[in-house]
Formats: C-alpha cells, structure tokens, sequence
C-alpha cells in the first residue's frame, strides 16, 4: 500500500459493501402459504362459477321447454279472466289476445325465477368462496408447518446452536425426506465445526509454544554482553522474524474464531475501544509524525470487547502506518445513527483507487506490494476487522477519501 503522495485527485467513490436485503414493501411480498390460498380458492371460485353457469343455463332450457307450446282456448259468456300476477290477463277481449297475454306473463314470470336463481346462487358462491379462502389458508398452513418447523431450526443453527434438530415425524413424503436431509447436514456441520475448534486449540498451542521458546533464547543469548556483534545482529534480526511469524498466527487463530456469530455478548462501549486502541498506537503515531484527532461519543453495543477492540486497533493502526510523510492525520469518530452505532476511522495517505478497495480486504493482499513485500504488517488486519464486525452482525465499508487516504467506517447494531 506505500506509494508517494501526490495532489492527484481522488477516484470515483467506492466499490466494497455488503448486498442489503431489500425490505421495502414487505407486507406485499406473497407468501407461499398465501400463494397456496390464493390456489384453492381461485379454484374453487372458477369451478363454481362454471358450475353456477351450467345449472342456469339448464334451468332457463328447462323452464323454456316447460312453458312453450301451451294455447288456452275459451269459449262462454261472460267469462272473466283475473290474475295478480299477470294483470294484462284481465284486458284479453279474444283467445288470440289471452294467449298472448299468458306467453309475456310466462316469459316475465320464467326471467323473474331466473334472475332469483341467479343472484341467490351469487350470494351462495360469495359465501361459500370466503369459507373456501378460509379453509384453505388453514389447510395452507398445516401442510406448511414442517416447513416453518425447519426455518425455526435453521434459524437456531444460525446462531451456532448446531445441536438442535427437526426430527420431524408423520408419513414419510417429500417434505419429512427434505427434513432428514437436513439435519443429515446439520449432523456433518457439527462434526465439520468442532473439528475446527479442536484443531484451532490444539494449533493455538504446538504453534505458540515453539515461537514462545525460540523469543526466549534469542533474548537471553542477546543479553549477554559479551556477544559478538555479528552474532548479536543475527540475533536481532532473528527476532524480529520470530516476532512476525507470533503476529501470524496471532492474527491466523483470531480470524478463524471471529469468522463464527458471537454467542456471549456484553455491553461494550465503542468509545472507549476507540480510546484503548488509540493509546496502543499512539507511541507509533508519534514516531511518524502522525496526529490522532476526533470526538468519541458513546456508544453501547453487544458483543465481545477483546474482538471489537481488535477492529478499532487494526483500523488505527493501518491508518498511521499508510499516511503521509509530513502533515499526516488521523481521525477516530464514534457516533450513534439510525439506531447503531458508527466506528469513522478517517487518515490522510496515498491515493486509492476504487476498484482497489475489493483487495484490502482480502487476507495476505495489500495495495500495490507483494505478501511479504512490507515490513508493516502481515496482511491480515482488515480480513480480520471484516470478519468482526460480521460476526456482531455489522459491517464494513471502505471508501476512498478526496485526496488521499481511506474512510473506514465500521457499523454495528445497537
């Protein structure tokens, strides 16, 4: 990441940030369990209307049929004809006009029957349609709730429970096989995690202990006065490698246990992390020439305080040792926005290109140098910082800054 300062102007903003689920709009996103309503009563909304269109176009040919044909013939004096439904019946003066008269009262009263038929068969259908909507929401949500049964349990396991399992029980159909499928994985992760845990322990230890006694004996051999001086800057420089192979897998062993969720969290208070990681980087800062500068106001999260302060160190610490050569700053702001609180570690420094900001986080990858082209770390600080922060549930995003530099900004949920 060394390059020269330069008044070059800075590149187009940045490139790295993690994909954020949308949530707009939630409520209208379907359901399955709503989609699979929406099936059962759409279909029966369509069987029945074409149910109720068969059985009124029977009933109209059935009372056309029924009442066609049919001629009165009367014959008398005096007669008088009287109907209160058909009161047309009473001005017949013929059999011509009564015969007319009886076919528009059959035809009014054949349509009044039909239209009665109709709208009570609607009002039936409305009905019965609810009912069906109902019932098959419920029946939805009871082929369903295996389903529900296995989110819950993937849920737990997100938060690194891995011993809990579905053992779902009940016909052996697709829905139980996905489910013995599932906690078949669950059985294999467990066993994948705690092979990891037990040889992340066991590395912690035959990797420590070798680099602890090889410190230990360069450090007595190089107390003693009366060493040659070529011996002594071999021992010098001996050290120094021993010390970055211990800042190795110091940082190999913190990444691999900050890539899992944290499960005990405690208040921790990102002002003062800032604080205590500025303290141990101050004496570097100085030596540089570097100014540490910004307001820290409080702000509490959950989650482990030795990770979180390893983050803020990390951050601090590249921001002081890729800055500029004269005038250099650094600023350390922590803030509460939007419900989480901000961790802003802000520096001057040589330009970085946007579609540079990928690699920073990569492990072993600096900008512009090799793996062990820099005596300045060992390419692990940022790979671990993002690890962190996933691990509490944030995030981190790295923008170029105008004129140099890079804004780190660390976001975690309150």
């Amino acid at each position: 990441m060394a390059a020269s300062p330069g008044p070059v102007t800075a590149p187009p903003k940045p490139t790295w940030e993690p994909k954020q689920q949308e949530t707009t709009y939630p409520w209208l996103r379907p359901t399955i369990r709503i989609r699979l309503t929406l099936l059962y009563g759409g279909m029966f909304l369509i069987a029945g209307i074409l149910l109720l269109s068969i059985i009124y176009m029977l009933a109209a040919q059935a009372l056309h049929d029924a009442g066609g044909g049919l001629v009165f013939q009367v014959s008398g004096t005096n007669v008088r004809i009287s109907s209160d439904t058909c009161p047309q019946l009473g001005s017949a003066l013929n059999n011509s006009q009564l015969n007319e008269a009886i076919k528009d009262c059959t035809a009014s009263q054949r349509q009044h029957a039909l239209d009665s038929l109709l709208n009570r068969a609607l009002l039936a259908l409305v009905g019965l349609s609810i009912i069906a909507f109902a019932f098959g929401y419920a029946m939805a949500g009871r082929v369903l709730s295996p389903l529900g049964r296995i989110t819950r349990t993937a849920r737990r396991v997100a938060g690194t429970d891995l011993t809990r399992r579905i053992e779902l029980d009940g016909p052996d159909d697709e829905l139980k096989e996905l489910a013995d499928t599932f906690d078949e994985m669950l059985d294999r992760l467990e066993r994948a995690f705690t092979a990891q845990q037990r040889f992340v322990g066991n590395a912690s230890h035959e990797l420590r202990t070798p680099l602890a006694i090889n410190r230990t004996l360069l450090e007595v051999h190089l107390s003693d006065p009366g060493a040659p001086m070529e011996l002594q800057q071999l021992g010098k420089t001996l050290l120094a490698t021993n010390e970055r192979s211990e800042q190795l897998v110091e940082g190999l062993l913190l990444l691999a246990r900050s890539d899992n969720q944290i499960v005990e969290r405690k208040p921790v208070d990102l002002a003062e992390v800032a604080d205590r990681a500025i303290d141990q980087a101050r004496t570097e800062a100085a030596d540089k020439g570097v100014e540490i500068r910004g307001e820290r106001v409080p702000a509490v999260v959950q989650g482990n305080g030795v990770l979180l302060e390893r983050i803020a160190l990390n951050l601090v610490q590249n921001a002081v040792r890729y800055n500029v050569a004269e005038g250099g700053w650094v600023e350390v702001t922590t803030e509460l926005q939007h419900g989480q609180a901000v961790l802003l570690v802000t520096n001057t420094g040589p330009v970085v290109p946007a579609y540079e900001i990928d690699n920073l986080f990569e492990p072993f990858r600096r900008l512009r140098t090799e793996r062990t082209g820099s005596d300045k770390g060992v390419g692990l600080g940022l790979s671990i910082a993002r690890s962190v922060a996933r691990a509490h549930g944030g995030r981190i995003i790295a923008e170029p800054r105008e004129g140099g530099g890079l804004v780190m900004r660390v976001t975690l949920p309150v």
